[in-house]
């Protein structure tokens, strides 16, 4: 495209006049000038832009449903593309309403689930569960700061009465968990108070909370048998019996077998026992259930009844009026005479009782049940304590490091009632035991006892009942192992 003569004249003028100006002018004019160009040029642009998108979004939006062919699902495609993402709105009720209608109506119409369940799970709260062991020296308030807890969640967890009676006594080793959310709010707290109890302390909208949460605990019985060759203790921990079963069926025989003096090579015992469990994984040993020990070619047996306590297998209970020695004891050191030298003065004089050798300070227990007549001390006897059972009966306990009764108290059988020392007139530290018939001094280790009193009639035949196939077990075990 040319310019005219006009034009051509009339551009020379301008450029005549712009060279006349001062340079300042025709900088500040060449801008303006610019400035002015850009203003008109860039809405035309747009404009036209603008017109393209309507152009195809019209194009894409007047198809007929007739003319269905790729080109049509592309720019239907396109067409969503463009659109605004899709946001969550809440409808009015009376929307609510009228979409209720339409789906009953309509049950074709599918409902959008897995964007439901996307949603679902992204509101969802996280939570952070932490583990916190209790260091050497912690306290309570030093592990609630390491964990981060607010003091506010310090003070209403200490006020809980479950809270404040188990998590005071925390000891080195044990965990405390605690859970919170993602901002860091205290939600929950867990105690593993023992093996199969949980103390659990929640918060929530009312406040703080706490429960004991308990396994559920399973119950099996367990078989176990020994023979003795040297002593006693030694067969039970080969039987795989812990020094508490040991005991515990030491106990149960107690008052017919003297277990320092009276095994020997040879003698055997059987058992059953139970073994607790939780969540399949094993606590610990429960009661033994039933029992049988030759002793010396005499056998004795003990089931044990829903009472708690012991009886032979035809229902005589285990618990005689007394037992047969009141002191666990290493061995004996002076049996019954009445012809003993004294160890002392070297003079003939009867001893007239069983001198028992243990460690000073073990426990001495009551042979029976009765009330103490004496509690005291003198140069001779050192510290003792003299037991009235009944008319026919009385015990004495000679040379205590410590009396644990007073005189006048009423005592139960198997209750401590003082410590093995060597106060008095002895030569070494042990407990001399006397046990008197009608006055008269009887030998402890082989005076014939009161026999025990049999299960009550009422619970005769259960006990029978439960005897007889706890017992049938137990042989057939025997015969297997």
């Amino acid at each position: 495209m040319r310019l005219s003569s006009t034009g051509k004249c009339s551009m020379g003028k301008v450029i005549t006049l712009l060279k006349l100006l001062p340079k300042a002018h025709q900088i500040l004019l060449c801008v303006l000038v610019l400035v002015t160009l850009i203003i008109v040029i860039l809405p035309s642009g747009n404009s036209h832009d603008s017109k393209d998108a309507n152009s195809q979004l019209s194009g894409s939006i007047d198809l007929s449903n007739d003319d269905v062919s790729a080109k049509s699902n592309k720019s239907t495609a396109k067409l969503e593309h463009l659109k605004t993402p899709l946001s969550i709105r809440t409808p009015t009720p009376a929307a609510n309403h009228q979409e209720n209608i339409a789906d009953t109506n309509s049950p074709s119409k599918p409902e959008p689930e897995s964007s439901i369940d996307e949603l679902h799970s992204q509101q969802a709260p996280k939570t952070h569960v932490k583990h916190f062991k209790v260091k050497s020296g912690d306290t309570l308030a030093a592990l609630f700061n390491r964990a981060g807890l607010s003091s506010r969640d310090v003070y209403e967890i200490t006020q809980l009465p479950r809270a404040k009676k188990n998590l005071l006594k925390i000891m080195p080793g044990e965990e405390i968990i605690i859970v919170k959310d993602d901002s860091g709010n205290f939600l929950q707290l867990s105690y593993h108070i023992t093996p199969i109890s949980t103390l659990v302390i929640d918060k929530n909208d009312k406040g703080y909370a706490e429960h004991i949460s308990n396994k559920e605990v399973e119950s099996r019985n367990k078989f176990a048998n020994a023979t003795i060759n040297n002593n006693f203790w030694n067969a039970g921990v080969n039987a795989d019996l812990t020094p508490n079963q040991i005991m515990q069926l030491a106990t149960i025989f107690g008052w017919d077998i003297d277990f320092a003096l009276d095994i020997r090579k040879g003698d055997n015992f059987s058992i059953i026992f139970e073994e607790e469990y939780a969540d399949g994984k094993f606590l610990r040993n429960g009661n033994i259930l039933a029992a049988e020990f030759s002793n010396q070619g005499d056998r004795y047996t003990a089931v044990r009844y829903t009472d708690g306590n012991y009886y032979s297998e035809d229902g005589r209970s285990m618990r005689k009026a007394f037992l047969r020695s009141p002191v666990d004891f290493k061995y004996v050191s002076s049996s019954f005479n009445p012809k003993r030298l004294h160890p002392v003065t070297g003079q003939v004089r009867a001893h007239r009782g069983v001198d028992y050798v243990a460690a000073v300070g073990t426990p001495i227990k009551a042979a029976g049940k009765g009330r103490v007549i004496k509690s005291a001390y003198n140069r001779f006897n050192g510290n003792y304590v003299f037991i009235k059972h009944n008319d026919t009966y009385t015990t004495k306990y000679l040379h205590l490091n410590k009396r644990k009764v007073r005189q006048g108290e009423t005592v139960k059988q198997g209750q401590i009632i003082g410590t093995l020392g060597s106060t008095g007139r002895v030569t070494g530290a042990h407990l001399h035991y006397e046990f008197i018939v009608n006055g008269t001094h009887r030998n402890p280790r082989t005076v014939k006892l009161p026999k025990s009193l049999p299960i009550a009639k009422s619970q005769k035949s259960k006990f029978l009942a439960l005897s007889k196939q706890i017992m049938a077990k137990l042989q057939q075990n025997k015969q297997i192992s």
